[in-house]
C-alpha cells in the first residue's frame, strides 16, 4: 500500500448507520493490491443507533476497520494533518456533526478529523441524512460546499432496477467511494 492509501470513516449518530458499515464492508472486500487502510471513529449516538437499526455490536463493527479510534481520543493519529489520508467519509452524518464541522468546532475526534482533512484540503464526504432540512441544515451545507465538502446525501437510483434494499444502500456506497477513484464494483453504471 503507497502511502497515504488511507482513508478516514467517520459514523455519527444519524439513522443509517449501515451505510458506514457498508462501506467499510465493501473497502475490506476489495482485492489486496487496491487495498485502502481504513481508519474508524463512531460517536457514541452512533453507537446508540447502532443497536436500534442492527444486531451488530460496537466491536463487530470495529473489527471491519484496520484501525478503530474512541471518540475521545484527540491524539490519535487522524488528528493531526501530518498523517497522510485520501480523506473522511463520514455516513451517515447527522446534522450535529455536519453543524460542528462547517463552523470549526471539534469537541470530539469525529470532527477534528474532519477539521484537520479540510484544513489539509484533502477530500471531505458528508452522507447527510436528515429529512425535511430547515435554513440552518441548508446553511451549514452551504458553507461546507463553499469549502469544497461533498454533500452526498443517500439518495436512491432507480435507473439501475433495485431489487431489495440492498441493492439500494451497495449502490450509494459505491458512488460516494467512486468520490474517493475506489471502484469496488457496486455501482451499476447509467448506459443509454
Amino acid at each position: 500500500m503507497a502511502e497515504g492509501a488511507r482513508l478516514i470513516v467517520g459514523i455519527s449518530g444519524a439513522s443509517g448507520v449501515i451505510y458506514g458499515i457498508r462501506l467499510l464492508e465493501a473497502l475490506k472486500a476489495l482485492p489486496k493490491a487496491l487495498r485502502v487502510e481504513t481508519h474508524l471513529v463512531m460517536t457514541r449516538t452512533a453507537e446508540v443507533t447502532l443497536a436500534h437499526e442492527t444486531r451488530l455490536k460496537v466491536a463487530d463493527v470495529r473489527r471491519l476497520a484496520d484501525v478503530a479510534y474512541k471518540i475521545d481520543d484527540l491524539a490519535a493519529a487522524i488528528s493531526s494533518g501530518s498523517y497522510r489520508t485520501m480523506g473522511m467519509v463520514v455516513a451517515p452524518c447527522s446534522m450535529r456533526s455536519l453543524s460542528e464541522i462547517a463552523h470549526g468546532i471539534t469537541s470530539n475526534l469525529l470532527t477534528r478529523a474532519a477539521d484537520v482533512v479540510l484544513k489539509e484540503r484533502r477530500r471531505l464526504v458528508l452522507v447527510a441524512r436528515e429529512t425535511p432540512l430547515h435554513a440552518i441544515h441548508l446553511r451549514n451545507m452551504v458553507t461546507l460546499a463553499e469549502m469544497g465538502v461533498v454533500i452526498a446525501p443517500p439518495m436512491p437510483a432507480f435507473y439501475n432496477k433495485p431489487k431489495s434494499l440492498d441493492d439500494i444502500i451497495d449502490h450509494t456506497v459505491g458512488r460516494v467511494l467512486d468520490l474517493f477513484d475506489i471502484d469496488t464494483g457496486q455501482v451499476k453504471r447509467w448506459k443509454s
